[in-house]
């Protein structure tokens, strides 16, 4: 069954209209014609099933059939704030994240990120809705993330202030990785986790020692040296196993 993330304006009732881009997926790519089954999200957590009941170039309209229970989101919050990559690396980034279930995604300006202007060449947060929510709606999930725009490191500081864990996978770290997190932090209540990724050049000694001093456990990946965009989803995909729902629930 095909699913579609609905502003929730544009649900009256049980009435629901789909609007924009989803409609020429609908009628031309998808082929579907009135009378099908489609789930409906109204991009708050909430699904419905519903049936279409009219179709044209420039809207689809939906009758509300039944509220569905259904939360595919993980237990935990997961907030990845990555180093800013060039070219087209944050595309994959934000959809492989979404896919693994990341509540929130920000770029961060590092000490080894070149910038152009205040946000460098960070210009296309439409593009990157846009991925998150193909990622969402190929994956199920209940919510759409959030993707920021780029803040300095000075903000990131600020903001992991609320986390209950931070972890910030380093290259010069030996030894000490995410099984000894989970140790440590065993019969403690985590919730929001933020993982921290450097940028090509990777961190500056001065940024790790100040995520050191805020509690920070900076660890590392392995002995392999994994790009900037590989680094977040390996992380966060073994905090998801470990602390979300990856691992299932027997």
């Amino acid at each position: 069954m095909h699913k579609f993330f609905v502003p929730y304006d544009n649900i009256i009732n049980d009435e629901v209209v789909i609007t924009g881009d989803d409609v020429r997926h609908i009628y031309k790519v998808l082929r579907l014609s009135e009378g099908t089954i489609i789930g409906v999200n109204n991009c708050n957590g909430e699904e419905f099933l519903g049936e279409i009941y009219s179709i044209d170039k420039k809207e689809v309209k939906v009758k509300l059939k039944e509220s569905l229970e259904i939360n595919n989101e993980s237990p935990i919050n997961m907030y990845l704030f990555q180093g800013m990559p060039k070219s087209s690396k944050m595309d994959l980034i934000v959809q492989k994240n979404c896919e693994l279930g990341v509540k929130e995604i920000t770029p961060i300006i590092t000490d080894r990120v070149i910038v152009k202007g205040e946000q460098g060449e960070f210009k296309k947060i439409d593009r990157l809705e846009k991925i998150a929510l193909e990622a969402c709606k190929q994956c199920k999930r209940s919510i759409i993330p959030t993707i920021n725009l780029p803040i300095k490191f000075s903000s990131l500081l600020e903001k992991l202030k609320k986390m209950d864990l931070v972890i910030v996978p380093y290259e010069n770290e030996e030894g000490y990785g995410i099984k000894n997190v989970i140790k440590n932090i065993e019969n403690k209540s985590i919730k929001n986790i933020a993982v921290i990724i450097g940028p090509e050049g990777g961190f500056e000694e001065e940024e790790i020692y100040l995520l050191k001093n805020l509690g920070a456990y900076i660890v590392t990946l392995g002995p392999r040296i994994l790009r900037t965009e590989t680094a977040g989803f390996t992380a966060v995909s073994v905090l998801m196993y470990e602390l979300g729902d990856l691992g299932g629930n027997i």
